[in-house]
């Protein structure tokens, strides 16, 4: 048998002394461990479960408290002075184990060993179990606790859940159900990467909300997992705000993008297709890497999760290594999503004297991009890339990398179009001025070596010239704010003519090479404008 149970009747039957279990869902530990404790198919000698809390004391498997055991020594005594077989699953020992600046109790801490030196050269089987929502193992402690992972409820039983919370609500008639099967599928994964709590919680929202549940109440839910990835505390549920069709040009990225729209569905694995790990993507700071992330996401109708890898490192000392833990679990479990870290070389940079944190966090990182199987497509944007150690951008961790340079002529006509269309679409900043091709023409001749956000930035200075005069926008305007601007490749000149350099051999353009201008080849990027290494 596969799975946690599969993995936990294994070590039961290894006689492991000491299995440690992080997750939120206690109830749902204790309902697993037991059910692997009493299954006689799965374990030669069934065992009985005791459970121990700091407010119920050690309780025996019949239900009944033992008297005097809510402190932990005591509780872990009467465990060392039994003889017969049991699992002995203890809720809230990790507040005696220490963490940030709290030290660990040593009293517990050399019950515990003592425990498991008993439990491993005892004659009948035992094992202690620890449950705890954070990892804390004091270093006394390493070599005796074996972790075990505790996955989220899976689809199955998330599904499961919202069948019995609809027979029993729709019995009494309290609510109206307007789910075909698909949508109850629909429902079940939406709600993927919640705990069974939280998916209950969402399902209970939903129906309560109008008295009815139906395909539109598929907010709520999203809403309770945007919730939820919050409260990690190091993810943010980004909302998306753009489509594809509002970066200009990138062609070659966007053609690479698309052959790999729905690639994590069953019709891909039928090519024996495995998920896209995903891109990392470099360049001239402003030429459109962060909006290409959260326009993938929209574009392919996936959550979009935010790293910020600045919050790994705050908070408790010690909790870095946990913290990108949490982060890692919570884009897997809300798989398939796109999880976004924008400007990665300054979260992974070499810190100075922080005890080697940066080093074992950025470790735990990348173990998990050569190893992931869950359909987690990362984005990376990076402006500084040669910050970003080696073992990062080699082959297994991303995919492709893609270089985004300063926008073609084709490309600068392209971003005019977009940022002129969205705004010629309000009455007060509507009058003659359309976006025709003399008008974008001339703009083009104005804006050459400038950034799409530069580009965006004349547009808004334009409409503030307006705005002041109380008058529609006007050409005038444009060319005015764009002539005033000192662009970055007048102030940064040397830094952009670095980034190039390092991009000659090393990156695929993403721009496609029929959108260079004639006679004007990528500057910098010599043969990787062609399109064929980024099909």
């Amino acid at each position: 048998m596969r799975g946690f149970r599969g993995d936990l009747a294994q070590l039961l039957k290894a006689r492991f002394p000491v299995l440690y279990i992080e997750s939120y869902e206690e109830q749902r530990v204790l309902a697993e461990v037991t059910a692997v404790a009493r299954d006689a198919s799965l374990l030669r000698t069934p065992r009985p479960v005791w459970t121990w809390s700091a407010t119920q004391g050690l309780v025996q498997p019949d239900g009944v408290p033992h008297r005097g055991t809510t402190e932990p020594e005591a509780a872990l005594d009467v465990v060392l002075r039994g003889r017969e077989p049991g699992v002995f699953l203890f809720k809230d020992l990790h507040a005696a184990l220490g963490g940030g600046d709290r030290p660990a109790n040593p009293v517990v801490v050399r019950r515990v060993r003592d425990v498991a030196a008993a439990f491993r050269s005892g004659q009948v089987p035992r094992v202690l179990v620890i449950v705890s929502p954070v990892l804390r193992i004091p270093v006394e402690l390493e070599k005796d606790i074996t972790v075990v992972d505790f996955p989220l409820p899976g689809e199955a039983e998330i599904r499961a859940l919202l069948d019995s919370m609809i027979a029993s609500n729709a019995a009494g008639g309290r609510i109206r159900i307007g789910l075909s099967d698909v949508d109850r599928e629909r429902f079940a994964k939406a709600a993927a990467g919640l705990t069974l709590h939280e998916a209950e919680n969402a399902f209970a929202r939903a129906m309560v909300s109008d008295g009815v549940l139906d395909v539109h109440d598929l907010a709520v839910v999203h809403d309770e997992k945007r919730q939820a990835v919050s409260r990690s505390g190091v993810l943010e549920y980004a909302e998306g705000g753009a489509e594809l069709a509002d970066v200009g040009g990138l062609e070659n990225l966007k053609r690479w993008l698309a052959k790999r729209d729905g690639s994590w569905l069953a019709a891909a694995a039928q090519y024996g297709l495995p998920a896209p790990r995903g891109v990392l993507i470099t360049g001239v700071p402003g030429c459109g890497k962060s909006l290409t992330a959260k326009a993938v996401a929209a574009a392919w109708g996936l959550p979009l999760l935010r790293l910020d890898v600045g919050r790994v490192f705050a908070g408790i000392v010690g909790s870095s290594e946990q913290n990108m833990r949490t982060a890692l679990r919570t884009a897997e479990a809300t798989a398939p999503c796109v999880l976004w870290v924008d400007e990665i070389e300054k979260g992974f940079a070499a810190g100075v004297g922080d005890g080697g944190t940066t080093p074992r966090v950025f470790g735990t990182f990348l173990t998990w991009m050569q190893e992931k199987t869950k359909p987690v497509f990362v984005i990376a944007t990076a402006n500084d890339i040669e910050r970003l150690p080696a073992e990062l951008l080699r082959k297994g961790r991303f995919d492709e990398i893609f270089f985004v340079d300063l926008p073609t002529r084709t490309e600068r006509a392209s971003i005019w179009r977009v940022h002129l269309g969205k705004r010629l679409r309000h009455k007060a900043v509507a009058g003659e001025l359309s976006v025709d091709e003399r008008v974008v023409a001339e703009l083009c001749d104005f804006s050459a070596g400038y950034s799409g956000a530069e580009i965006e930035q004349a547009v808004v200075s334009g409409l503030f010239d307006a705005f002041a005069e109380r008058r529609p926008l006007r050409q005038d305007d444009l060319i005015r704010a764009t002539v005033n601007m000192v662009p970055l490749t007048v102030t940064q000149a040397e830094r952009v003519a670095a980034i190039r350099a390092w991009a000659e051999t090393r990156a695929v353009a993403a721009t496609a090479a029929e959108d260079w201008d004639l006679g004007a080849p990528p500057p910098g990027m010599g043969s990787a404008t062609s399109t064929g290494g980024a099909g």
